[in-house]
Order: structure tokens, then sequence, then C-alpha cells
């Protein structure tokens, strides 16, 4: 290896594996150097910020449990069968305006309290009326709908439907109360 100084520029002569003669600038050799240096830094910089957020993963690590499939699908036939049943009881006791409902339409009905009465020969259902009069009246057509059917449960009683009268406050107490 042999240098010399050529203006501000030391040159280094390399020669390579066969033997041909190199030409490099140690000032290029520096910033070369000085590059790699860099990235090796930035790369094990990565490198330890990705060790961290591992040893965080697994500090926080949250236990996996697995899925018991056959539950959920017991729920899908469960899900499914209820649906069925909603659609069933919608196009043979619903009004026919009712015809095309879908389950948003029909979940009111579904959902409504009321009191159920178990007798020897009939089982009676008295649903608590709706506070809108059109779905009350509606109610009022399933009901009639379903006893003009005369369904019979399984063990052989008739059931028996029915829109409970309306709890009305009482107004004329409180107006003498205050008087």
């Amino acid at each position: 290896m042999a240098g010399a100084v050529l203006g501000c520029h030391a040159l280094i002569l390399l020669h390579d594996a066969a033997g041909h003669l190199l030409f490099v600038t140690t000032q290029r050799a520096w910033a070369h150097q000085r590059r790699e240096t860099a990235k090796a830094r930035r790369y094990e910089r990565e490198h330890d910020l990705l060790h961290r957020y591992r040893a965080d993963l697994v500090a926080y690590e949250r236990p996996m449990y697995e899925l018991d499939n056959a539950q959920d699908q017991i729920m899908t036939a469960c899900t499914v069968a209820l649906t069925t049943l909603a659609l069933w009881v919608r196009d043979h006791y619903f009004p026919a305006f009712y015809r095309q409902a879908t389950w948003a339409r029909l979940a009111p009905f579904f959902r409504l309290p009321g009191r159920i009465a178990q007798m020897p020969t009939a089982v009676h259902v008295a649903l608590r009326p709706f506070n809108d009069h059109a779905l009350t009246r509606d109610l009022a057509l399933l009901c009639e709908r379903v006893r003009a059917a005369r369904p019979c449960l399984p063990d052989g009683r008739m059931l028996i439907f029915s829109v409970a009268e309306a709890r009305r406050p009482f107004l004329h107490v409180q107006t003498e109360a205050v008087a």
C-alpha cells in the first residue's frame, strides 16, 4: 500500500484480488465508513426498540382462551330457531299489513311485559298495552287472531292472548290532595 497527498486529499493505492490497482481517496473512505457506522447504530437502536416492545408485550400479555365452537353452534341454532318461530308467528297471527315486517318492526310485540295465568284447561297471557294507540290496536288484532285460531300447547291446554287493561293514574286523588 502506498499513499500520496495531492492537494487536500490523501490518496491511497490499493490493489484488488486480481491485482488491479485501485485509487481511493481517504475522504471518500472515511465518509463511507461514517455512513456505515451510522447505519449500524440505527439498526442497533431499532433492534433494541423491538426487544423493548417485545418485552412490553410479554409483560402486558393477556391469557388466550380456546373458544368453544360447540357452544357457538348451539347459540346459532337457537337464534335461527327463534327467528324462524317469530317469522312463523308473523305469517300466521299478525295482521296482513305485517307480512313484510322485519324483526326490528316485530320486536316490540315479542318484548312486551305481561302476566301469565295457568289454569287446568288453558294458559292465559295478558299483555300490557303499548303507549302508542296504533300499536295497541295492532296488538288487539293479534290477540283476536290467536283466540280465533285456538292454538294448543303440547300438554293440550289452550293458549289465550289478551290485552290487559291500561293502568291509569288517579289524577282526581292528586287534585283533591293538593286542594
